[in-house]
């Protein structure tokens, strides 16, 4: 049966039980005040007048009880019978789907699919369950198709990477001892020369989809980690990645050593995780910083975020508009594939946060990067 037509005949049926006990009850008060004297004056046929017995006082409040009673029973028990009605629809027709429906969006929230929602009944609430099943049909199996093919890249890309070593490897054997071999002119120089360039260049490549591999696979496992000791770390590779640049590390007054003794100046983090990404943006940045670099350490409420600013020509407009991408030429050096923003990318993703990229107003670039703490 119907939602509708289920409403109506329940409000029908209760409402009609609800009179009917609302006549019974005013009939039967009526019947018992008639066993009391009421007084007053009874006139005969002949016009005699004959006195009638006047109530006792508690008879009185009896009988104005009585009253009372027909009264409230005629205004609560019509809206009991409606009331009831409601309860019984809502048991009988609303309480199971809705309680299936709310388990099972609990569980698609969770990413678990491995269920199944049965159809209740066949009203519109049962052809509802109906349609979230063949939804959550779907999403299992488009889950598992991205699954599958997600599996068969990762497979690709290391067969390919493998498969491309032993190649590699030769040519770079190869390469040495022609080096070594004397007699070489002019022209045969310039090509063993362009020859070791592409064979480097092909063996970065080779590390270059590997690494991706590497990060796609990494667990994140957070742990309390020092806040002054992210300061000193992020100051020493700075150093180490700009030997020719100024490096500034600004840290907000949050992460000062004498911070409230209600914050015991640690974040939850996976710390591996977040060097490396931080390595890589630095590094990033000081390739085409010219003289100064920028690293700043905020907290807000669970995100760290960390921003790399250089003085350099800024990013171009292509990689500001479609993100960093995996072998992306940035510049003409032959040597690097855009990997370093990248990778700090897919390192943000796993740690909850995100990667963007923005250009100063005049010159210049920064690049922040978040992670859930």
């Amino acid at each position: 049966m119907g939602l509708k037509r289920s409403f109506f005949l329940l409000s029908v049926s209760c409402l009609s039980a609800a009179l009917l006990l609302t006549f019974g009850i005013y009939f039967i008060c009526g019947k018992i005040a008639e066993r009391y004297p009421h007084g007053g004056v009874a006139i005969s046929y002949d016009g005699t007048m004959t006195k009638l017995e006047e109530p006792t006082p508690e008879q009185e409040k009896f009988l104005s009880l009585l009253g009372r009673i027909q009264t409230a029973a005629m205004l609560i028990v019509p809206v009991s019978g409606l009331g009831l009605a409601g309860i019984l629809f809502y048991q009988l027709k609303l309480k199971k789907p809705i309680a299936i429906l709310k388990t099972g969006i609990v569980r698609i929230q969770m990413h678990d699919l491995d269920f199944v929602i049965p159809e209740v009944s066949s009203d519109e609430l049962g052809q509802l369950c109906a349609a979230f099943e063949t939804m959550r049909g779907e999403l299992l199996r488009t889950n598992q198709e991205l699954w599958r093919q997600a599996e068969e890249r990762r497979r690709l890309n290391a067969a390919f990477a493998h498969n491309l070593r032993n190649p590699v490897t030769v040519l770079k054997g190869t390469v040495k001892l022609l080096r070594r071999s004397s007699g070489l002119g002019g022209e045969e120089a310039q090509a063993l020369e362009r020859l070791e360039t592409y064979t480097l260049r092909i063996e970065q490549y080779v590390e270059a989809m590997s690494s991706i591999q590497r990060l796609e696979q990494m667990p994140v496992c957070k742990k309390p980690v020092d806040l002054s000791l992210l300061q000193s770390e992020l100051e020493e590779t700075g150093k180490l990645l700009a030997p020719s640049h100024r490096v500034r590390v600004l840290v907000e007054d949050d992460f000062a050593l004498d911070i409230s003794a209600q914050d015991d100046g640690t974040v939850q983090l996976d710390h591996g995780l977040f060097l490396t990404a931080a390595e890589n943006l630095i590094g990033n940045a000081a390739r085409f910083a010219e003289e100064e670099l920028t690293i700043s350490l905020v907290r807000k409420g669970n995100v760290l975020i960390l921003v790399v600013e250089d003085d350099g020509p800024g990013y171009p407009a292509a990689l500001l508009q479609n993100g960093p991408r995996p072998f992306a030429k940035m510049s003409g050096d032959a040597v690097h594939f855009g990997m370093g923003l990248y990778s700090g990318m897919l390192l943000c993703m796993k740690h909850g946060g995100t990667l963007t990229l923005q250009n100063g107003t005049e010159r210049g670039a920064s690049a922040t990067a978040s992670f859930a703490v």
